[in-house]
């Protein structure tokens, strides 16, 4: 292992500990974060091929369920590999700048993954509320220009750090008590005035969560309220059905997020591998099921990925 660079303004690197506590279980907790990590990759490509290999799903339904399959992909990717590297070879070693890319991919893409669902929510609620007006609000240019200003938010926000990272003397050590470069984990070990890279990560956090998920809140009250004015009982069933799965992946992104805030609030008190392991949840969790919700709940998707297993055509 290099020696610590203590002559620079930052570190030539960063130790990585995994879940300090438990290191003595690193090998048995890599079992099921390799199995979701291979469930997410197979998962995810295999949508991406779907919906591109198949015309009749370039809709803008699915069109959003791809951006969020290849949003799964690169966030479950950057930090997957390393995190697995740790806890089967023990190499904790992280180059400073590789810690600064990784956190950037990970904070930008979370914030693409939420206003992906966003803009899904907002499919739905044209779908079921304005039927006859759907093709043409929701045109390719549109859904272009909604993940291209996706990806233009999260950049924006999230490219300010690295370099107000890099200006800090790392003075604290190499050590992060973590799996990954969170952002947090990292103001940790700098020294001098860094309310600002608290209160900004706070706030973008406080903003991504909390004024997507209140859209998409405010677009499933109108969901409700034009579905149960539906005359019949089938109809209202078969509006609220195309619902379910953009609904199971919302709670798949948000309740983690949720439950993890709430955890460092009423349990501070808790041991650290708690807290991290919930962080790890929230990385793993949504790109392992959002295909599975998909591909059960979508018949589309459902019948194509039989017959593409199956080697027939549907």
């Amino acid at each position: 292992m290099s020696s610590y660079n203590i002559t620079s303004t930052h570190p030539a690197f960063f130790l990585l500990m995994g879940i300090p506590g438990l290191e003595h279980l690193h090998l048995w907790i890599s079992i099921p974060f390799s199995s979701a990590y291979t469930l997410a990759l197979l998962g995810n490509c295999t949508l991406l091929y779907i919906i591109q290999a198949y015309a009749a799903l370039h809709e803008p339904m699915y069109l959003f369920l791809a951006m969020l399959a290849a949003i799964d992909l690169v966030l479950s990717s950057s930090t997957l590999p390393k995190m697995l590297a740790i806890f089967w070879f023990a190499d904790q070693e992280i180059n400073f700048y590789a810690c600064l890319a990784q956190m950037f991919f990970l904070h930008s893409f979370s914030i693409m993954e939420s206003a992906v669902l966003l803009a899904m929510a907002f499919d739905r609620y044209v779908a079921i509320c304005k039927p006859l007006y759907y093709t043409t609000i929701l045109t390719g240019a549109l859904i272009t220009k909604i993940g291209v200003a996706a990806a233009a938010r999260a950049v924006t926000l999230m490219i300010p750090l690295p370099f107000l990272l890099r200006r800090f003397h790392y003075c604290r050590g190499p050590v992060i008590a973590h799996c990954y470069c969170e952002h947090m984990a990292v103001v940790r070990l700098a020294c001098g005035d860094t309310r600002f890279n608290n209160i900004c990560g706070i706030a973008v956090a406080m903003f991504i969560v909390v004024l997507d998920l209140l859209f998409v809140i405010l677009s499933y009250i109108f969901i409700l309220r034009a579905v149960l004015q539906l005359a019949s009982k089938e109809a209202r069933y078969k509006a609220f059905g195309t619902c379910v799965s953009h609904i199971g992946a919302i709670l798949a992104f948000y309740t983690p997020v949720v439950v993890s805030s709430v955890m460092h609030r009423v349990a501070r008190r808790a041991a650290p591998h708690v807290h991290i392991l919930l962080a790890n949840f929230y990385m793993l969790f949504p790109p392992m099921v959002n295909p599975i919700i998909y591909g059960v709940k979508t018949k589309q998707i459902r019948e194509r990925v039989l017959g593409l297993f199956s080697r027939k055509d549907v």
